[in-house]
């Protein structure tokens, strides 16, 4: 497994760069990574400002684990480029480029940031969910690590109205995590906009880690928990990633392609995903 993949993005909470008493809380949220926003959470008049504040707030370091990220505004914004050139040798994990329509924006950026932070790439235009499949071919070269739905933008853009379900986003989520797939990258699950229903936030979890997604972005605190819980595996899940690997382990299975366990037949490919979902409960676990 990819040291990409085995790092847990269950929950990646957006917090604006202007609010200074959000940026010293995130410090002690159980949040896998935490999001200084640049872009929507930030008025126009305190743009700058902003990006002061999380440049301040990285240099200060008492991150633990959590992956430090930083959304720029967009390119075609009048503080794209100053948020790409501040943050270059800033010390953070990735820079999420919002908005991005196709390839050339990921290069643009590299080529601005130098080698340093790995890109995450927010999906909310049609052009971009069009231009999935190259900009997620440009993964080695441009070191695009995540792909990330933005619902809100792509809902403003295909005129539709999502609701609960999600159902007219549902061929975009696929494509979403189907184009991360075959790129070796993370598929992050856009944000939900309820706070203060607690099942209906745990509804939205679920629902993106049946679809396949590593993890979600989220817009408060009280939604880490759910996302934390429904994109870790279970104890029942590890426990049976054991025993197939156990198996695989015999001696007297050792040329086989599938064996019986549980009462169901397994194969190889199965023995695969068992030592993968081992892996990432271990990277869960040593982050605790």
């Amino acid at each position: 497994m990819s040291a990409v993949a085995a790092r847990p993005r269950r929950s990646a909470l957006f917090l604006p760069a202007s609010n200074q008493r959000a940026l010293a809380k995130s410090r002690t949220l159980d949040c896998d990574a935490v999001i200084l926003d640049l872009e929507d959470s930030v008025a126009p008049a305190v743009k700058r400002d902003a990006r002061e504040a999380a440049l301040m707030a990285l240099a200060a370091g008492d991150w633990g684990a959590r992956e430090r990220v930083v959304r720029a505004n967009g390119a075609d914004s009048d503080w794209g480029a100053g948020d790409l050139a501040a943050l270059r040798g800033a010390p953070l994990d990735a820079v999420l480029l919002p908005k991005v329509d196709g390839p050339d924006m990921l290069r643009a950026a590299r080529a601005t940031l130098g080698q340093g932070p790995a890109l995450w790439a927010m999906i909310e235009t049609c052009a971009g969910v069009t231009a999935l499949r190259s900009i997620a071919a440009t993964a080695r070269e441009t070191g695009l690590a995540a792909l990330v739905v933005g619902p809100n933008d792509l809902a403003r853009e295909l005129r539709c109205t999502p609701g609960e379900d999600r159902a007219p986003l549902w061929p975009i989520l696929t494509e979403v995590v189907l184009a991360a797939r075959l790129a070796g990258i993370v598929a992050l699950d856009g944000v939900t906009n309820v706070i203060d229903d607690a099942a209906a936030v745990e509804r939205a979890c679920a629902q993106g880690a049946r679809w396949g997604f590593d993890g979600k972005t989220l817009i408060h605190p009280a939604q880490i928990h759910a996302a934390n819980r429904a994109f870790a595996p279970s104890t029942e899940a590890v426990a049976r990633a054991e025993r197939i690997v156990a198996a695989f382990a015999l001696p007297e299975h050792d040329a086989l392609g599938a064996i019986r366990i549980d009462g169901e037949m397994v194969e190889r490919l199965h023995l695969a995903e068992a030592e993968r979902l081992i892996a990432f409960d271990r990277a869960i676990q040593s982050r605790q």
